[in-house]
């Protein structure tokens, strides 16, 4: 059996806020962006400032806690969506920036929203098959990169930060799943940065910025959300995915201390507590003072959730990670 040994958070320092929005965009304020969002800052990487970078960093602060030792860390996952290169893959560049084992694997997994609890199901069967004892798991993207300044749409949502998380052997009762999951394809085309890679290079032409009905300008080069449909598709398969969960978990919503879900946005949590009939208490939210940060959302709730003390043993959370790809998963943890 596998648990979570110990998580950290990194955040750049950089802030947006809503007032710096509100300049760019004066028929949305400061406070009609927090009525629509939840979101009153994000915090954004400098220029210079990659993924991998703040993955370290979020390693780095794991390790001064002083829980886990860097030596005793043997397979290394990497969750981005925005590596430092093409190859090699980060997560090699990053074992060797943090003096890990070389006998240490490392390996990057391209997911964004339900990206750190398929990671975690990948430490769980790394652990429970004994190719591993402890493995660090990094998440960490800098959407901001992607992002055209003058698209209110996503501007207003996404931040950038990394997370880092020790699975290791379960000792007592803890532990990590059973997991569901879930792909459907077919959605792809309604959360995705266009060009850039083999499909669509970049070029003269993937540049040429072009305006929508609501006044965001965007270029093939940029990221693009569909909202609505995103909305949709969340509200369709997370309550079924948790439903699947409990079937093969053998619980019911009932056995839950905290439904962790990702952090979206706060209009898209309320509708699903309301969809999943739950009481407020049970859905943690902590994304006003960071945003939507993709594939580290669920770590950073857990962290803060570690922090004001609101976890202990036998407490029992479902994760669920839902969005691009679409890209869907869900797990129980007992702690």
């Amino acid at each position: 059996m596998a648990r979570i040994i110990d998580i950290a958070v990194f955040l750049p320092e950089k802030i947006l806020s809503n007032q710096d929005l509100e300049k760019v965009f004066p028929s949305w304020t400061a406070q009609k962006i927090f009525d629509k969002t939840g979101i009153k800052e994000r915090r954004i990487a400098a220029d210079s400032e990659t993924a991998g970078d703040m993955g370290i960093k979020a390693a780095e602060n794991l390790f001064n806690q002083g829980n886990v030792d860097k030596d005793d860390i043997d397979f290394l996952i990497f969750c981005t969506q925005a590596p430092d290169y093409i190859l090699p893959t980060t997560a090699c560049i990053i074992q060797s920036q943090l003096n890990l084992q070389k006998t240490c694997g490392a390996i990057d997994i391209n997911l964004g929203c339900s990206g750190y609890v398929y990671g975690l199901s990948i430490a769980n069967g790394l652990i429970e098959s004994g190719a591993a004892s402890n493995v660090l798991l990094i998440t960490s993207d800098t959407y901001s990169k992607y992002i055209n300044p003058e698209d209110k749409s996503v501007r207003t949502l996404f931040g950038d930060a990394a997370t880092a998380t020790v699975v290791g052997t379960s000792i007592a009762d803890e532990c990590i799943g059973p997991f569901v999951f879930g792909t459907d394809g077919e959605g792809a085309e309604n959360l995705i940065v266009p060009a850039g890679m083999f499909r669509l290079p970049k070029s003269s032409e993937t540049g040429v910025e072009i305006e929508d009905s609501s006044g965001n300008r965007r270029a093939q080069d940029d990221l693009y959300m569909n909202g609505p449909e995103i909305m949709l598709f969340s509200l369709r398969e997370v309550p079924k995915a948790l439903n699947a969960l409990f079937d093969k978990a053998k619980t019911s919503s009932k056995d839950y201390d905290y439904f962790v879900l990702h952090q979206a946005n706060t209009f898209m949590l309320e509708a699903l507590r309301k969809k999943l009939k739950l009481p407020s208490d049970k859905i943690p939210i902590f994304l006003e003072k960071t945003g939507n940060t993709v594939s580290s959302t669920i770590p950073i709730v857990l962290d803060n959730l570690f922090k004001e003390k609101k976890i202990s043993e036998s407490t029992q959370i479902t994760l669920c990670g839902f969005g691009v790809g679409y890209s869907w998963s869900a797990c129980h943890i007992q702690f």
